[in-house]
């Protein structure tokens, strides 16, 4: 194998495919970060499922301010709007999908626990922030189905994208070309 993989080689298709997963996995993480964030720091309500994810001994009153008042509503959605803005440039897209299945894995933890819990006690997802209330929020059935898509693209993106693990898209070669940079 060459040291420079040579995307001229690999079917379009392949990386069509990959470019439209990329885009809709980087849309939407930048809709929910952003939502998140618009928010101001607003913690969502289906955080109390984490005492039952989180052993007894660990969950100690400083870490359960951290997971609840900085990770959730601040970290989180900084770390989604920088995996989605890297999805949408490009750059390493295997490497950054697989960044993000513990996070879309998390998703799914999360409302799956709404959905045993009941939907009454959490009407909406409340995934998107302050999107939802312009737009309106998904139910946590709706939730789990988005993001049961966003496993499939994950998964779509790590099978399907050209080129070496730590490649990006082909089209940034054409904006910086090897031989000048």
């Amino acid at each position: 194998m060459p040291l420079f993989y040579e995307y001229e080689k690999q079917p379009m298709v392949r990386s069509i495919i990959s470019i439209v997963a990329c885009t809709l996995i980087g849309l939407t993480l930048l809709a929910a970060g952003g939502g998140k964030l618009a928010d101001l720091g607003q913690i969502p309500g289906q955080t109390e499922f984490l005492d039952k994810f989180i052993p007894d001994f660990m969950l100690t009153p400083e870490l359960a301010y951290f997971v609840g008042m900085v990770f959730i509503p601040w970290i989180l959605p900084i770390v989604e709007i920088i995996i989605g803005l890297l999805l949408i440039i490009g750059i390493w897209p295997r490497f950054v999908a697989i960044l993000f299945l513990p996070l879309v894995l998390g998703f799914m933890a999360n409302n799956s626990y709404m959905i045993a819990t009941g939907v009454d006690k959490y009407p909406t997802c409340e995934c998107f922030g302050i999107w939802e209330v312009w737009f309106g929020g998904l139910t946590p059935t709706q939730s789990i189905y988005y993001d049961i898509l966003l496993l499939i693209l994950v998964i779509i993106i790590i099978v399907v994208h050209p080129g070496p693990f730590f490649s990006h898209q082909f089209w940034i070669n054409r904006i910086f070309p090897r031989d000048k940079i």
